[in-house]
């Protein structure tokens, strides 16, 4: 980490879709080692939040600073904050046709040079760090969908980032698998890793949460700790969202 307060910054950041103004002056700051879960309703913003912080979408008004850099539209800018940002999106993204080694080893060897036997090592380190180094010669498809997921964080894990963003990661499982993968991702909250989160399982939030932030209409409308987040909202929005997902 560069010298700088914060592993993310975003500062008045705007984000259009055509005429859709889907990011309004977004302003939030994420110190290394905090993890922040971003919430809100369907349509709000939060999954453009976290594609702008490494690239996959451009902001167009706003800065945005990632470990000390800040992030342009230039390819050298977003190849440099990738190399250290990881994400885990709502599917999988796994090469189908490589095992699960080989689709954890493909970013390390072509990536950072490493020697094939290196990351070979490495990457069943991270396969028993997601608690399934047995499926290793295994491709993607003979998987279920929470093991898949588990291998799809340990793939960004093999990169070694400072920073994780997931988005939305258990969204498209099914309810028994769904504890697997926020298993994995709560042991990566208690080691430290710096987090970003969309997430409707509030019960992960509360455990493993710094920081909540709440959307709504493309502008963030609380922030607040786990515990005034859930017991004390300060707004009638999130109260009212808060009562919808936490009686489901």
């Amino acid at each position: 980490m560069t010298d700088n307060a914060y592993a993310i910054e975003m500062t008045g950041v705007h984000k259009w879709f055509g005429d859709f103004h889907v990011l309004r002056d977004i302003n939030l700051q994420v110190k290394p080692g905090d993890r922040v879960v971003i919430c809100g309703p369907s349509g709000s913003g939060k999954s453009t939040v976290v594609r702008c912080l490494n690239g996959l979408e451009t902001h167009e008004k706003g800065l945005i600073t990632v470990d000390g850099h800040q992030l342009t539209k230039k390819r050298k800018s977003i190849a440099r904050i990738r190399a250290e940002v990881g994400m885990v999106f709502q599917q999988f993204n796994l090469f189908p046709h490589l095992t699960v080694l080989e689709n954890l080893t493909l970013g390390p060897i072509l990536s950072r040079g490493m020697k094939k036997h290196d990351a070979n090592e490495r990457a069943m380190e991270y396969l028993e760090r997601v608690h399934i180094p047995e499926q290793a010669h295994k491709k993607p498809g003979q998987l279920s969908g929470g093991q898949q997921q588990r291998v799809a964080i340990a793939r960004s894990l093999c990169m070694e980032p400072k920073i994780m963003l997931f988005d939305e990661p258990t969204s498209a499982l099914d309810p028994e698998m769904i504890s697997e993968v926020l298993d994995v991702m709560l042991e990566l909250a208690e080691e430290g890793m710096t987090m970003v989160v969309v997430t409707h399982e509030m019960g992960f939030a509360r455990k493993a949460a710094d920081m909540m932030v709440f959307m709504d209409e493309g502008e963030i409308v609380e922030t607040g700790n786990p515990q005034q987040f859930f017991e004390n909202p300060t707004t009638d929005r999130c109260r009212q969202f808060l009562n919808q997902i936490l009686q489901r």
